[in-house]
């Protein structure tokens, strides 16, 4: 077996073999196929596809590069979700302690950001102590003691994924559906939940811009997992404005915790709860109850013990940017339209994002909104806040927003897109 060999079957638009996959996947992972090679063969898939067999074969192939986990210790069973990225996409946040209450076990094994999209580590992070890295057996007593735990995948898990990603990454290649799928799918997989729900963003600040795409994605991913005896569901979501009115790390930490206090904005608690009904129902609870013990207080009880258990401190004053700056209205009339991707650029431009994994974040820089579309709004009134500690981060950051938003005269009628698009099963 060659790389080469393989490289031309892919280019030809052929179908690779079981042998060709399983072969170039460990050779790769050993350092026998170059960096140039897995290249090449990553942008002949991206062009030419995979049909179901090679991804099936492709994410096993993956997952044999690593470790397995296994939950069946637990009493309770497992079920976690998945989202794709977006911006203020702070959902993980609420749902894993609200699952947990429900008497779920949620194994959340989360990443960081990456340009325009938040990372789920990046927000924990901002909370004094609190570790993302912890073992595998602190993992397991977390889930014990607690039912939910949020941090980093061991290196052990999909290492071929590990590397993979990182090449796709500066390849031109990230937006490869058969790609992006066994990506997920091998960590998610190898993680070993017994369900698993897929949260699918669709439009302008989300992977997938346009509903078919999304709906490819989440129906390879579906298939999948359920071949592989994880029970699987996906929801395609809406990523064309921001979730919430926050975007950045202890910005949506606090949002977060709104939240789980009763409060927060309505689009967070809708998409929170639909997830959390989709998980319990996945894990076979049918019967449990997300939004009462949202209002009970038993969900922010589990979040407390969560954070305390990988040493956060769930009672510290979060950071706060050292500088802000008010955006206004140019007109009055309705808001008809907040575009999620530049919102994003602005609030990774201010510093809540990194353009490369090892740039550092700023745990209180972000955007702040003050009105989403639909609600009516007068000339000079704050549209958002920007947050940062390098206020000479503010111009460039500014730069994103001149055709962030579009104010229509008063009286015009809006209708906003559903939260949850539609579900695949």
């Amino acid at each position: 077996m060659d790389a080469i060999s393989v490289i031309r079957t892919k280019r030809d638009r052929g179908e690779l073999t079981p042998e060709q996959i399983d072969w170039v996947i460990d050779a790769y992972t050993r350092g026998e196929v170059a960096d140039e090679q897995m290249s090449a063969l990553a942008m002949a898939i991206l062009l030419n596809g995979m049909n179901r067999t090679e991804i099936a074969r492709w994410t096993a192939a993956m997952i044999a590069s690593g470790e397995r986990m296994d939950f069946a210790a637990l009493s309770r069973p497992t079920t976690d979700k998945h989202s794709t990225g977006g911006v203020g996409d702070k959902i993980t946040l609420p749902l894993a302690p609200l699952v947990a209450a429900c008497g779920a076990a949620v194994p959340q094994l989360s990443g960081r950001g990456l340009g325009h999209t938040g990372g789920t580590l990046d927000k924990l992070e901002s909370i004094p102590g609190w570790r993302a890295h912890i073992s595998n057996e602190e993992m397991l007593n977390v889930l014990d003691t607690t039912g939910a735990v949020i941090c980093a995948a061991g290196d052990g898990l999909a290492p071929a994924d590990k590397k993979l990603y990182a090449l796709r990454d500066v390849t031109g290649t990230v937006e490869a559906i058969p790609l992006i799928a066994s990506s997920i799918m091998s960590k998610k997989i190898a993680e070993g939940t017994g369900a698993l729900v897929l949260d699918v963003k669709v439009g302008s600040g989300a992977f997938m811009k346009t509903i078919e795409d999304a709906r490819e994605l989440a129906s390879t991913m579906v298939a999948l997992g359920t071949d592989s005896g994880v029970r699987t569901v996906a929801l395609l979501t809406d990523m064309s404005t921001p979730l919430g009115l926050t975007a950045g790390n202890a910005l949506e930490v606090r949002e977060s915790v709104e939240v789980l206090a009763g409060g927060g904005p309505q689009d967070v608690i809708d998409l929170t709860l639909a997830l959390a009904r989709e998980m319990l129902d996945a894990a076979g609870l049918k019967d449990a109850d997300p939004e009462k013990a949202l209002a009970d207080g038993s969900a922010m009880d589990v979040w407390r013990r969560m954070i305390s258990a990988q040493g956060g401190d769930p009672d510290a004053a979060l950071p706060t940017a050292r500088e802000q700056h008010v955006v206004t209205a140019r007109s009055s009339g309705v808001l008809t339209r907040l575009d999620a991707y530049d919102v994003g650029v602005a609030a990774w431009r201010l510093g809540a994002g990194r353009a490369r994994k090892e740039d550092p974040v700023q745990a209180g820089a972000g955007v702040e909104l003050h009105a989403k579309p639909g609600d009516t709004v007068t000339e000079g009134q704050p549209l958002m806040t920007l947050h940062t500690d390098t206020p000479e981060k503010f111009d460039y950051a500014l730069k994103a927003l001149p055709d962030a938003y579009d104010i229509a005269p008063a009286g015009t009628s809006f209708a906003p897109l559903p939260v949850v698009r539609e579900r695949i099963a």
